[in-house]
């Protein structure tokens, strides 16, 4: 496509939201058609405020072949689909209609009418009512009268509009892929949702999804999506977590016996030894092998584990053979048995977790995980090892990719994220480039970076007294305003109760107090107001404007080294004659703290002060490479001159009372 055509749109669609053009949001457009244009990979590190969403909706809608725009988080899905793609369709005319997009999720985002309609299988596998098994019934009740709505009125069933629910009351109106009957055999399957969303997509030009789909789709061979020409990746630096995550499994010894139970019923009676109830003793037997266990990565498998694994695997192949075709299976009234469906699917998912973890692959990484109490007990995971070959072999060959974030270049390049991607320095075979359009803001006159490098480096007990005191010193010079991102719960606690003992008079808030939506509202609305936490608001906090002008990071965020997956993927790197600690550790790192600090600056005119308080990012060796990743702040590392700046901004005197 012409890079005038590309302008021209953009500046119309620019001026129809009501906007400015802005340089590195042109250059970004232009780059990203010329990569769907010529079929070469692009990487695009757009800053805050570049917006970026039109960068790559406008050249995407211009293709002329389908494109897919996969996401990492659910809120810039629906940002895409409620907000920017209607209005970029508004501000075009007449040359696309809303039906040139659509948004497809996983099954269990859609509501189920089959479940609404029919019962939900109990422990025993027989369909029972939604209410009989729920302790939430007017919430389910509720949720179930908005479905028929939704079926009536044409709508699309989505989570995303249903009234407010809990996890659990969605699960009792919603079935995963393996519980699902299918289209054919489902009596509901012309109104299904989930494949109303499929059939949308399939006439859709631009389709928005998530990585999690994109990665069953494109790695694991699952047909999920319409075909489609190229991908464009949003929230890049997410990609390979959610592609690790698409690609791991899962078993414990309650998830084994509560697929025999759902069995049970399905199978006869008049085998010499129930199938049903042989994989329940194989439960049992795993309950048994790793309750004697610690958690950890798991290297070699001894012959005790390997042999009740295989014990699961033969029990589950032979449960499955017992149920038979359950695409054949029909009741009296000629209906598909849906029990018996779902009954296998549970099967069949057991022994396809147990197979891969009894081969032991070098590919994979198996570790015993142990859960909170009452959450199931021990449990067995393995995942893969890398996924870089995957995704180059699955997916890079064989689309155009577009991968942009705010933080794609780690150490000052593009390298190691590209690397990870599986996209190689000078690569012949699937060429890439990689552009940084900055961003509107001036880093270096909205903010500072102080690293606090007098304190002592941090230890493996917490928090210590000296951390606590400059935590209360900067809150205090900020008068509040501070979000606190922190490497553990235990450390965001401690900070917590410091505050508030020692600056009663602001409001101070926990993660884990009460929902992460309901913090985030009160942090927003009280220019007093602290709000400290873990990974979560590492990256999925976005607070612009007064009530945000002091980032408290404690420490530089590391992997845990007893990371079953982190630790096995940095002695790989060493095996293989790289630095291990620099490739996976530090890299891990230099994103977390870039996504960290930019929580700061948001808007043209935020103002304020990322405080590091681990003096390692001055002092060691990888210190350098750390801080060339993040945004370009004014550094220090002088306390006095930090906790001015912080009182101006608050509008205290300069030097305390």
């Amino acid at each position: 496509m012409p890079s005038s055509e590309v302008r021209e749109l953009l500046a119309t669609a620019v001026e129809g939201l009501g906007g400015q053009e802005r340089a590195g949001q042109v250059a970004m457009a232009e780059a990203v058609a010329h990569a769907l244009g010529e079929g070469e990979h692009l990487l695009v590190q757009a800053g805050t405020g570049t917006g970026k969403s039109l960068g790559y909706l406008v050249p995407s809608l211009l293709h002329g072949k389908r494109v897919v725009v996969a996401t990492a988080t659910l809120a810039l899905q629906h940002q895409l689909v409620e907000r920017d793609l209607p209005a970029l369709i508004g501000a075009l005319g007449d040359r696309f209609s809303p039906s040139s997009y659509a948004v497809l999720k996983g099954r269990g985002n859609y509501a189920c009418l089959h479940r609404i309609r029919e019962g939900v299988p109990s422990d025993q596998g027989a369909l029972v009512d939604i209410e009989e098994v729920s302790n939430a019934g007017a919430e389910v009740l509720e949720l179930r009268e908005w479905v028929e709505e939704q079926a009536s009125e044409g709508g699309t069933g989505e989570r995303d509009h249903a009234p407010r629910h809990t996890e659990r009351a969605w699960r009792q109106v919603s079935v995963s892929h393996r519980e699902c009957l299918g289209a054919s055999r489902c009596p509901f399957g012309q109104e299904c949702f989930a494949e109303q969303a499929k059939e949308r997509a399939h006439r859709a030009q631009l389709v928005i999804t998530n990585h999690s789909l994109l990665a069953i789709d494109a790695i694991e061979g699952v047909p999920m999506l319409p075909d489609y020409d190229a991908v464009v990746i949003d929230e890049a630096h997410e990609l390979v977590a959610r592609v690790t995550q698409a690609a791991t499994d899962e078993l414990s010894a309650p998830e084994v016996e509560r697929a025999s139970r759902r069995a049970a019923r399905h199978v006869g009676d008049g085998a010499v030894t129930n199938p049903a109830d042989a994989l329940a003793d194989a439960g049992e037997a795993l309950r048994d092998v790793l309750a004697n266990r610690q958690p950890g990565r798991i290297d070699e498998l001894d012959e005790e584990l390997k042999d009740v694994l295989a014990e699961v695997r033969d029990a589950a192949r032979a449960l499955i053979s017992a149920l038979g075709d359950s695409a054949k299976q029909r009741g009296s009234d000629g209906e598909v048995d849906a029990g018996l469906t779902q009954a296998r699917g549970w099967a069949q998912e057991i022994f396809a977790h147990a197979e891969r973890m009894v081969a032991n692959s070098e590919h994979d990484v198996l570790w015993i995980n142990v859960r909170e109490q009452g959450r199931g007990g021990p449990q067995l995971c393995v995942a893969p090892l890398q996924v870089w070959g995957t995704l180059r072999d699955r997916l890079l060959s064989e689309k155009t990719a577009v991968f942009t974030s705010a933080t794609l270049k780690l150490g000052g390049d593009f390298g190691a994220v590209a690397t990870s991607l599986g996209l190689k320095p000078e690569d012949d075979e699937l060429p890439w480039t990689g552009l940084d359009v900055g961003s509107p803001f001036d880093y270096a006159k909205q903010g500072i970076l102080y690293v606090a490098r007098h304190l002592p480096a941090p230890g493996r007990d917490g928090l210590a007294a000296a951390h606590l005191a400059e935590i209360v010193d900067l809150v205090d010079a900020a008068d509040g305003r501070t979000l606190g991102l922190f490497s553990s719960r235990r450390a965001a606690e401690a900070a917590g109760e410091a505050v508030r003992e020692h600056l009663p008079h602001l409001t101070t808030m926990v993660q884990g107090e009460a929902q992460l939506p309901e913090l985030s509202r009160i942090f927003a609305e009280d220019p007093h107001a602290n709000l400290f936490g873990t990974l979560s608001l590492w990256q999925g906090i976005d607070v612009p404007g007064e009530t945000c002008q002091l980032v408290i990071i404690d420490r530089i965020p590391f992997p845990r080294p007893d990371d079953p997956l982190m630790s096995a993927r940095q002695r790989a790197a060493d095996k293989a004659g790289r630095n291990g600690f620099m490739s996976v550790a530090a890299t891990h790192a230099a994103l977390l703290l870039a996504q960290g600090a930019g929580r700061l600056i948001r808007s043209m005119d935020d103002r304020g002060v990322v405080a590091v308080l681990d003096s390692r990012l001055a002092t060691a060796r990888y210190g350098g490479f750390l801080r060339s990743s993040l945004p370009l702040l004014w550094p220090t590392s002088d306390a006095a001159v930090v906790k001015a700046a912080l009182r101006r901004l608050s509008g205290q005197p300069t030097t305390p009372a």
